[in-house]
């Protein structure tokens, strides 16, 4: 979990989607999360992350429903949501969050 603290500790603002390949709303999500790190482009990073292949992570941060996004600056969580949302949503949060 340390190369994670590494990921979330940016001075950049970092979206990641926890996800899986079984669930369709998450494999749903694939081309919105695209369209919102190209909209970001430097301003932001963009991470998804494979719960089945980081289950220990995705225990200690408590994934419930897929997908599942956060946003991160500086390392503190600073939002949190399950479910689909459309790209101009999550861009204008991030944008919103971090007055970009």
């Amino acid at each position: 979990m340390s190369k994670f603290g590494e990921l979330i500790s940016s001075h950049v603002p970092v979206l990641i989607d926890f996800y899986t390949e079984w669930n369709e709303p998450s494999v749903s999500m694939h081309p919105v999360i695209r369209d919102v790190a190209a909209a970001l482009g430097d301003k932001a990073k963009v991470i998804k992350i494979d719960v089945d292949k980081n289950q220990e992570l995705a225990e200690a941060l408590r994934i419930k429903g897929l997908p599942t996004l956060m946003i991160y600056k500086d390392g503190q969580m600073v939002w949190r949501q399950s479910g689909e949302l459309d790209a101009n949503t999550i861009i204008g949060l991030v944008h919103e969050q971090f007055r970009l």
